[in-house]
């Protein structure tokens, strides 16, 4: 993990969650934050993926559009070709 300095003020109930949370797991702090950073945008993405994917959906000419690239990209599975 490349590690930068930068001084970051939470609040002191997050500071003991963190905290509490470092102690149960045996992981450093640092750690601890960084991967609920990564859990957070991961699940900040994928909210606005599905996001966008209802709005594709609630429009019925694009919804439709996307379904039929859909149906010209399955062709592409019977292609002949070994899969790797």
């Amino acid at each position: 993990m490349d590690m930068a300095s930068a001084t970051v003020k939470i609040d002191s109930e997050s500071y003991a969650k963190l905290k509490a949370t470092a102690e149960e797991t045996g992981r450093p702090m640092i750690e601890v934050l960084a991967m609920a950073i990564d859990s957070y945008s991961r699940r900040a993405f994928l909210e606005g993926v599905n996001a966008d994917f209802a709005a594709l959906r609630s429009d019925p000419q694009k919804w439709k559009a996307e379904l039929a690239e859909r149906a010209a990209w399955d062709a592409t599975l019977s292609d002949g070709l070994e899969a790797d």
